[in-house]
């Protein structure tokens, strides 16, 4: 596996600079019948450690917007940078966790994993290799399933295994696209009890897209809301004033859950209410 990054994940960011900052970013496609705007003059940053949710309608351009981040996608016009370095391809500085697992089906739980940390890590020895995938399997719960493949287990832990190899290279980013949304209520609320129970220790910055206000509400420090495609903006940045280590029962008893869930719902489903036609 190749890793590209001009990126150096150890150097810290410049007094003044944003950690990570989006600039008048806009992204066209061309199309038969012409070019198709997907986000239009989108203008973002984020400081480092902080946890950020993206929410909006199906194509709000939500998975555009990190796909640059990630270096999947490039912008039409604008910038993102990390560090103050322009971003133009992945790299192990920012990895991403899919909802749909995106694992090795022949391998181990261990082997997706240390798959990932003997590519991005070459010049370690193998036995802190081999220590790095366990470590970090046992983090999220998976000691006694490690040596299982991903058939054998199910979606809440296969989930746990992506979690793991992409913390497993100590990313700057990680970036999450619904990564609970095929999960079940009860898994879903473990795995976000869990997440934050992992970013509490790490602190690394996490760029999280979903369609769930309340698990926006419940794991975010600000909620990015996007307004609907084409040409799609950031409409609203909403601040979440909830104190860390967070208490799932104690929020939703907190009158101002229910305010800014009202406020996210307002402008989603009126003032944003997405075109069935």
């Amino acid at each position: 596996m190749q890793t590209l990054s001009a990126l150096d994940s150890t150097s810290p960011s410049k007094p003044g600079m944003a950690f990570l900052a989006v600039d008048n970013v806009s992204k066209v496609y061309s199309t038969p019948t012409g070019p198709y705007t997907v986000l239009d003059g989108v203008d973002l940053t984020v400081d480092q450690g902080e946890f950020v949710c993206v929410i909006g309608h199906s194509g709000c351009g939500k998975t555009t917007l990190l796909n640059m981040v990630s270096g999947f996608n490039t912008p039409t016009t604008g910038e993102v940078t990390l560090q103050g370095q322009r971003i133009t391809s992945p790299g192990p500085d920012r990895m991403v966790v899919f909802q749909n697992y995106a694992l090795l089906p022949w391998k181990t739980a261990f082997e997706n994993v240390f798959l990932a940390v003997d590519a991005v890590f070459p010049d370690k020895s193998k036995k802190d290799k081999l220590e790095i995938a366990r470590e970090h399997l046992a983090m999220v719960g998976l000691d006694e399933a490690m040596h299982k493949k991903p058939g054998q287990l199910s979606g809440g832990m296969k989930q746990r295994v992506s979690i793991a190899r992409a913390l497993a290279i100590c990313p700057q980013i990680l970036i999450l696209d619904e990564p609970f949304g095929a999960l079940d209520a009860i898994t879903k609320e473990e795995l976000q009890e869990e997440l934050l129970q992992i970013w509490s220790k790490n602190r690394v910055t996490v760029l999280m897209i979903t369609h769930d206000i309340d698990e926006a509400l419940f794991l975010a420090d600000r909620i990015v809301m996007m307004t609907n495609g084409p040409a799609a903006k950031i409409g609203e940045i909403m601040e979440i004033p909830f104190d860390r280590p967070r208490d799932r029962a104690q929020i939703m008893e907190d009158p101002r859950y229910y305010t800014l869930r009202n406020q996210a719902l307002d402008f989603l489903f009126s003032r944003y209410a997405h075109d069935e036609e």
